[in-house]
């Protein structure tokens, strides 16, 4: 790979976020000498983005911080039909109502990241509904279908993944690409847009819109993508075993994404401090030193700085020193996240699995059972055995509260409503 001299490309290359380019130089190049508008697109599929997709929305702000234009494009339009690229099966069809209210939920997280405005390297925010939602079906096919060869899109790994599995691939999915080649060139019509980036499993898709710009008379477009983050024992990044870590704070707490990062694996320390956070190198070379004990040290820096990012300085010392309180000092923090119970409930009695589900702290009682017997459940403290254990006004503490605890690191508070 390149020795890049513009700083936007320098930037993300020493923090390892280039997987790939369509052409080294010839971007090198462009951002060397004007402000470059690029975009990343995001499918609306639920009311926020998860943890797994944070990579994108940092190279987005990297672009803005050396001086470039960022463009978040919206899927309001691609979708109606869903990415198939490397899925087993269709996606589930959204309605309209669904999509225009994911892409409502999704945006608020963006400008904790961005500077969005009108101005030369503002920010733009953008749906591809807007012109893919009146588009003239045979006038389509006609002037951007005519580019595009069946036999090319056949051949590409995400496709080919589902017709060597002999799995079904639907004519509208398979539209999907041709939409989002689409989005490029219409995008540079608008905005002057000549780089779409991406995970590495977007390569094709980002590939297909340059081809097409070539054949509809745009300037030379280019293609960057990211690598696909695993952790280093190889679990899916934004996943934990309670589910997707959810960027939006009314569907994750600020504590609970905090606690996500504090348990990143000692190996992936250095590489997440590199791409996930605002940090100088030089302090990240620094910090990626420490070994022993003082890694969990870095690991609450790589916690809070994550988390200031999307929640603010303030949430984010606020959940460091929840978790200080909890786990340093055993003491009880009002902080913890917590769920509400009828008092009614607390004063007929709860039966132990059962509360613990509720809590979310396990997916069904029999892992509750499981944990139980691993001696890992604990109410006010106290270690539990029993399955029929029941939970009631008795735990309620002088708090006002029950506390629910798994194993070192997971807690919640059953309040009384």
């Amino acid at each position: 790979m390149s020795e890049f001299k513009s700083d936007f490309l320098h930037t993300l290359q020493e923090r390892g976020f280039i997987h790939q380019t369509s052409d080294d130089a010839g971007l090198d190049a462009l951002f060397s000498k004007e402000i470059v508008t690029a975009y990343i697109g995001f499918d609306p599929t639920a009311p926020s983005l998860h943890a797994g997709g944070l990579i994108q929305i940092m190279m987005l702000h990297w672009l803005q911080a050396t001086g470039h234009r960022p463009i978040s494009l919206m899927g309001g339009g691609t979708g109606m039909v869903g990415d198939p690229s490397f899925k087993d099966e269709a996606r589930q069809l959204m309605t309209p109502e669904t999509i225009v209210s994911n892409i409502a939920s999704i945006k608020t997280v963006f400008s904790n990241y961005l500077i969005y405005g009108e101005g030369p390297k503002d920010a733009r925010m953008i749906n591809n509904a807007d012109w893919l939602l009146g588009i003239n079906y045979l006038e389509f096919l006609r002037d951007v279908g005519r580019h595009f060869s069946v036999n090319r899109m056949l051949a590409f790994d995400s496709v080919k993944m589902r017709l060597d599995r002999e799995q079904s691939l639907s004519f509208l999915e398979f539209n999907y690409m041709i939409l989002q080649a689409y989005d490029f060139v219409e995008l540079y019509k608008r905005t002057g847009c000549r780089l779409q980036m991406g995970g590495s499993d977007q390569w094709g898709n980002i590939v297909n819109g340059i081809d097409l710009g070539h054949r509809m008379g745009t300037p030379q477009l280019y293609a960057l993508t990211s690598p696909l983050l695993t952790t280093s024992s190889g679990a899916k990044m934004g996943k934990s075993v309670n589910g997707a870590i959810w960027l939006n704070p009314d569907m994750l707490s600020a504590y609970d994404f905090w606690q996500y990062w504090r348990n990143t694996e000692d190996a992936d320390v250095s590489r997440f401090l590199k791409l996930y956070t605002t940090l100088p190198m030089s302090e990240i070379a620094r910090l990626s030193q420490l070994g022993g004990a003082e890694i969990n040290e870095v690991k609450k820096i790589l916690a809070t700085e994550i988390t200031a990012m999307l929640h603010g300085r303030a949430a984010a010392e606020e959940a460091a020193e929840t978790a200080r309180k909890t786990f340093e000092e055993g003491a009880l923090a009002e902080n913890l996240p917590s769920i509400d119970v009828p008092a009614a409930e607390l004063e007929a009695g709860v039966g132990v699995l059962s509360l613990f589900v509720r809590a979310g702290l396990a997916e069904s009682n029999g892992k509750v059972r499981q944990f139980l017997k691993d001696g890992a459940v604990r109410v006010n403290d106290k270690v539990i055995s029993d399955d029929r254990q029941v939970i009631g006004t008795g735990e309620i503490t002088a708090e006002n509260v029950i506390k629910l605890s798994l194993g070192k690191k997971k807690h919640i508070l059953v309040r009384p409503a």
